[in-house]
């Protein structure tokens, strides 16, 4: 008799059936094939993990599957390039670069722009002859990572994912140097996602004019937890805040994956965050859906109404950007543009970031990623101008 799926699966990556594991990390496992050891990550087998690992979620194909067909895939994704028109002809590809490019990750491991980094490094790696290694430089508002993607040699090797903190680290943090502007070069949209507004089951409140309520009655006694200033759920921490005109206390942490097992272990009332890590968490009964933070009801979250239902104006959908930097040699930045939005167009590609609920741009290029940069800029600066950091 074969053991269950689930201990196959661990096995296979080095994981006993016994090892606490939260609900974001099998997600990371499954969705990505990789694993964290000693706070790092670790390539797993490629594949995803079938039937009821991870809550429950549909994993796509299996691995014998996906190894059946893994030499198509780069055939395929170059199809995808010349059939977008684009000059980039693969073996020009290779010689344009000719080690490893770095990829920085300015959040931590297992959050939703963690995810779609390392999926996105997958798919762009067979199109750019040279592995694409993501790494995780974590802290203050991205600012660590993005100073750190300042320093690396501007070749071109070096890119970076920024998300929904970007637009605002000058206003969360006025001395720190970069403009989120100036100093980027947008290649491409990648993600999209709403956020939850989940509470604590303890709190009662089942949805957000019973939420309202009790914020108003509690003050500052009620804890919102949050990664550190300036990140997506501290964005949408403040405007829940400015529009209900409640005064809960927002507790920064290290990454929003702290704030949430902080929240599971009931240290926390509230928080937003990505469908990626609540869903599961809400399926098993540990956290209670409120709203979602889009203008709009989402499919990727059934059920569960949008808080500008009740505070009109609220509208936060959370996104991934691809960056580059001004003065980076014109051609690596053409191939890296190009793989990406290749790779965006590839089915296995969006049914990996589908699985982590995030859905592609209808027009992922390198303009409609400036004028989205541009535009939250404008929006959400004046809203966190003043936002001591923690």
């Amino acid at each position: 008799m074969r053991p269950p799926l689930q201990h196959r699966v661990l096995r296979e990556r080095g994981l006993r059936a016994g090892d606490q594991l939260h609900a974001h990390a099998l997600l990371l496992i499954s969705i990505t094939g990789q694993r964290r050891v000693e706070g790092d990550v670790e390539d797993g087998p490629e594949g995803f993990l079938q039937s009821d690992l991870a809550h429950g979620l549909h994993r796509g194909p299996s691995s014998h599957t996906r190894q059946d067909s893994q030499p198509e895939r780069p055939r395929m994704l170059r199809r995808h390039i010349l059939a977008a028109g684009t000059a980039l002809p693969f073996a020009a590809s290779a010689q344009v670069f000719t080690r490893p490019l770095r990829l920085i990750i300015p959040v931590g491991v297992a959050g939703v722009t963690d995810i779609v980094g390392r999926v996105l490094a997958d798919g762009m790696q067979p199109l750019l002859g040279q592995p694409v290694v993501p790494e995780n430089v974590v802290g203050a508002g991205s600012t660590v990572g993005a100073a750190a993607f300042h320093r690396a040699p501007n070749d071109g090797t070096v890119i970076y994912i920024g998300t929904n903190n970007h637009p605002v680290m000058k206003a969360v943090y006025p001395n720190f140097p970069l403009d989120p502007v100036t100093d980027f070069t947008p290649l491409a949209l990648v993600g999209r996602q709403p956020f939850v507004l989940a509470v604590h089951p303890e709190v009662p409140a089942t949805d957000l004019p019973s939420l309202l309520a009790w914020l108003r009655a509690r003050g500052e006694q009620a804890n919102f937890g949050s990664a550190n200033p300036g990140a997506t759920n501290h964005l949408a921490g403040e405007l829940l805040k400015q529009l209900s005109g409640t005064r809960f206390t927002i507790v920064p942490y290290r990454s929003a994956a702290n704030a949430v097992q902080d929240l599971v272990a009931g240290r926390m009332n509230l928080t937003i965050d990505s469908p990626t890590i609540m869903m599961p968490l809400i399926r098993d009964g540990r956290l209670r859906p409120i709203a979602v933070s889009s203008a709009e009801a989402s499919a990727l979250v059934p059920g569960v109404p949008p808080i500008a239902s009740a505070l009109p104006g609220y509208d936060l959908t959370a996104w991934q950007v691809l960056f580059s930097r001004p003065g980076a040699p014109a051609e690596p930045q053409r191939a890296v543009q190009a793989a990406c939005v290749a790779a965006l167009a590839d089915a296995a590609v969006r049914d990996r970031l589908l699985q982590a609920n995030v859905e592609t741009w209808p027009d992922p290029s390198a303009e409609s990623a400036r004028r989205h940069v541009a535009a939250e800029v404008a929006r959400w600066a004046p809203i966190v101008a003043g936002i001591a950091p923690g």
